[in-house]
């Protein structure tokens, strides 16, 4: 994996969005990277900048309110925020898919699912109409669609929601994208169903797909990435590979993370929880925005903002991260 090329990176991204209360800072200076066939888990809480950061690349922030402010996003040696507008629709769907956390708006309810499929094939691989539907069929019944030929006629609202999932994953990979950028890909469907969904993933996913896995379950960090990115108050906090992060973690908001899954010694005594809340992202206070609910806090912690800095192969945003790099 080491010697595997980075296919994205995402340099000094900062997002904002202008509401009436004020300047709402969505991202600020995320930076990450993502190697050839390689899954990089982004993890953290509602509301941290996960998906703000995703809908990034491929500049699909609404404008207004929202704003790319400064940064770069270089997906195979090109900066995909300098792209013209009609370079940028040859990556999308193409080089890059998206697979949205609620099927039901990412899916056009005025058209059939085998409309939806055979037009994004042909509009990215000049194929004929009865080619794209027939290479349609064909990922419907890899997803697991049960006849498939049936749901090509099928519209988004007559299908379930495990089975609009599947679609989107489908039309995600029937392109044979270098990135899969998957959004919470679960969270509208019971636990049953996610662990379907996460298995197709698995295992229909090439060995060269690259893939963003955007979370707030560390279980499914552990069950599907190579690497972790854990994200707090707009801008990452620690990295590192999975098995470092859940074995060393060296945020205290990770550790924190990581206490919070149930485990059979936890089933007898209450959950638990991260004291306080996330500062608002108008106004972060100084310092590190974790301070105020961190138990290892200092006074350091008030008064500067930490960095990200490196632990060999992991880093971490915190001044302590190497004196409390043990487990949790």
């Amino acid at each position: 994996m080491d010697e595997k090329q980075n296919i994205l990176e995402i340099r000094n991204l900062s997002v904002s969005f202008r509401t009436d209360e004020g300047i709402v800072q969505a991202a600020d200076k995320v930076s990450l990277s993502i190697r050839q066939g390689e899954t990089l888990g982004l993890v953290g809480e509602s509301g941290c900048g996960k998906s703000v950061t995703a809908m990034s690349i491929l500049r699909l922030i609404p404008s207004p309110p929202g704003r790319i402010d400064s940064g770069e996003i270089v997906f195979r040696g090109r900066d995909l925020l300098k792209l013209p507008i009609d370079e940028l629709r040859k990556v999308r769907g193409k080089s890059i898919s998206m697979i949205f956390q609620e099927p039901m708006t990412a899916l056009s309810p005025l058209q059939r699912i085998g409309d939806q499929m055979v037009e994004a094939l042909r509009l990215h691989s000049g194929i004929s109409r009865k080619e794209a539907r027939a290479v349609g069929i064909e990922w419907l019944r890899k997803v697991g669609m049960p006849n498939p030929e049936e749901q090509m006629w099928a519209w988004p609202h007559n299908l379930s929601g495990g089975m609009r999932q599947r679609v989107l994953i489908a039309m995600a990979l029937m392109l044979d994208p270098a990135l899969i950028i998957a959004d919470e890909p679960t969270t509208a469907l019971d636990v049953t169903i996610q662990a379907q969904i996460f298995d197709l993933m698995r295992r229909i996913k090439k060995e060269d797909e690259a893939l963003l896995l955007i979370t707030h379950d560390m279980g499914v960090i552990w069950e599907m990435c190579d690497r972790v990115a854990v994200m707090y108050a707009s801008e990452i906090v620690e990295t590192g590979t999975v098995e470092q992060v859940f074995k060393r973690p060296l945020h205290p908001y990770t550790r924190a993370l990581m206490a919070a899954i149930p485990s059979r010694a936890s089933k007898n005594r209450e959950l638990y929880h991260i004291k306080g809340q996330v500062p608002s992202a108008i106004n972060y206070p100084e310092g590190c925005r974790f301070r105020e609910r961190c138990p290892i806090a200092i006074e350091r912690c008030a008064q500067e903002h930490p960095a990200l800095d490196s632990y060999g192969d992991q880093s971490a945003r915190c001044f302590r991260a190497g004196e409390y790099g043990g487990a949790s």
